[in-house]
């Protein structure tokens, strides 16, 4: 691997097709869940049937849409109405294609971003493209039809633009590329740009890179691209009044900062958690990652590493709602930290590296849990290791990607450790498109009730309103139903949708648990 070079656009562009690949496996293979993905899916058919109190402006169910701006919606809209009938119900893989592929291209956008940061670094930028192609909340979440694998991909292509502002002719491009990915942002999740472009503002400050920039063209493109999105909240706001608020107050910024909503009993734990659960296998590289960093704040990487995590942090960790979504912008610095720790277990050039004797030990890590992973394999074809079945060949694929490759990351050969992080990489990526073969990369499905069934019953009535009792309103089973199915209460009357009819309902029609039933 030589170190410094021309910018390797084939690698980058192979990185990414494989990181394409993968997010079409099985797209369209299981149903979609609550809560975003059945809301989603309903605004964006709404907007390809051209419903809408004005142009762009969504509704759900006929009422106004006030939590989300249009940007991701309007897109996946446009495939449904090119690709099926907008009268019939879409195909999930066609609802999820458009923020399946927007979410890969966080891939290719980091690697370009570490080698801004890290100018002639060939080896860090790819090896920042494969970590982003490897970490299961990137590649599972992506994949969802969800806002924030997208915003994800923008929120890097910002930091990119603002990187690469250094002073020459290219620097109104470039504002302008900032300016357009922050109206891009405003149009998915409005106030997710505010920690975004200060997390970038404030590398920028830290370094005073500001002062290297032609100011004028740079501030001068930036608000040029920031039209876009402004113009569609101020029409927003023209259309709907004060109700357009709603999506920054009452159910944006001011919904999760102030409001502990279901699932959020952990609060600032609910991120770490999720770091701790998805980091794998290069989770053990973030504490010298962050020491380096420390180490080299100085320098362009150290600062930009430091300081988008430490804003994004802070931005994140005292929300009141945390889901576990609300974590995904972490992981483009971790991936810039990890990086330049995991080239370096290969190519061991710099002696001053912080913490060697633990890097040193990563590799025996990671054979040790390859060789854990091959054991539960073995165990699942036992009577005891029945409950381990389904994930046997997912642990077979990542016990000998990472076993080989922690046995050749050891060695005192270069050669040797390129296979071993071919290895590792390898590994992970098959383990990963096994899981998106099989119906087990979306478990939250199996948290609740199927909805597929109780669908089933809701068409075989014509009432209106038709009620849920004894459960929350589904978005996806509204989304199955084609109609929305509020919650009933015991003393409503009317038809049910219900698990337990009364002596005062006469059940229609019943499909396993369920009945269709009128309630008086």
């Amino acid at each position: 691997m030589p170190s410094k070079s021309a910018l390797p656009w084939v690698g980058l562009l192979a990185i990414w097709g494989v990181a394409v690949g993968m997010a079409l496996i099985g797209l369209g293979d299981v149903p979609l869940r609550d809560f975003d993905e059945g809301t989603v899916a309903r605004v964006a058919l709404e907007l390809s049937q051209g419903q809408g109190e004005a142009v762009l402006l969504p509704t759900l169910w006929g009422e106004p849409y006030l939590n989300k701006a249009p940007g991701l919606h309007s897109l996946i809209g446009l495939v449904i109405r090119l690709g099926s009938d907008t009268q019939q119900r879409p195909s999930e893989g066609l609802v999820r294609l458009v923020p399946a592929l927007l979410s890969s291209l966080v891939v290719p956008l980091g690697g370009l971003l570490q080698w801004r940061l890290r100018q002639g670094e060939r080896s860090d930028c790819l090896a920042t493209s494969l970590l982003l192609l490897t970490l299961l909340p990137i590649a599972r979440h992506g994949r969802l039809a969800m806002l924030d694998g997208s915003q994800l991909s923008a929120m890097a292509l910002l930091w990119l633009a603002v990187a690469s502002l250094r002073g020459d002719r290219n620097d109104r491009r470039w504002g302008l590329t900032a300016g357009l990915m922050g109206s891009a942002l405003l149009l998915l999740k409005a106030p997710l740009l505010i920690p975004s472009a200060a997390a970038a503002m404030a590398a920028v400050a830290w370094g005073w890179e500001w002062q290297r920039w032609r100011c004028r063209a740079a501030v001068s493109g930036m608000a040029l691209g920031l039209l876009p999105g402004i113009s569609w909240h101020l029409w927003h706001a023209h259309i709907r009044g004060t109700q357009a608020l709603w999506m920054w107050g009452g159910d944006g910024a001011g919904r999760v900062l102030l409001d502990a909503g279901e699932g959020s009993d952990l609060r600032w734990r609910v991120p770490l958690i999720e770091l701790l659960e998805g980091g794998w296998p290069w989770l053990l590289l973030l504490a010298p990652g962050l020491w380096w960093a420390w180490q080299q704040r100085q320098e362009r990487w150290g600062r930009w590493c430091l300081a988008t995590l430490a804003v994004l942090a802070a931005a994140i960790l005292p929300l009141k709602t945390q889901l576990p979504w609300y974590s995904h912008p972490l992981w483009l610095p971790f991936a810039l930290i990890n990086a330049p720790l995991l080239v370096w277990l290969v190519e061991r050039r710099d002696p001053s590296i912080p913490l060697r004797w633990w890097l040193l030990r990563i590799p025996s890590i990671w054979m040790l849990l390859g060789l854990l992973l091959l054991g539960a394999t073995v165990v699942s074809f036992t009577a005891v290791g029945t409950q381990l079945a389904p994930y046997r060949w997912l642990a077979a694929a990542a016990g000998v990607g990472w076993g080989c490759g922690g046995w050749w990351l050891r060695s005192g050969q270069q050669r040797q450790r390129r296979h071993g992080l071919i290895s590792m990489v390898c590994g992970s990526v098959l383990a990963l498109s096994l899981l998106f073969s099989s119906p087990l990369w979306l478990w939250e499905l199996n948290e609740r009730w199927p909805v597929g069934p109780v669908a089933s019953l809701s068409r075989l009535s014509s009432a209106s309103p038709l009620l849920l009792h004894g459960y929350d309103e589904r978005p996806s089973l509204n989304w199955y139903s084609g109609q929305r199915i509020r919650r009933g209460r015991s003393r409503d009357s009317g038809w049910f949708l219900t698990q337990k009819p009364g002596d005062h309902c006469v059940v229609s029609a019943r499909e396993g648990e369920w009945a269709l039933a009128r309630c008086r």
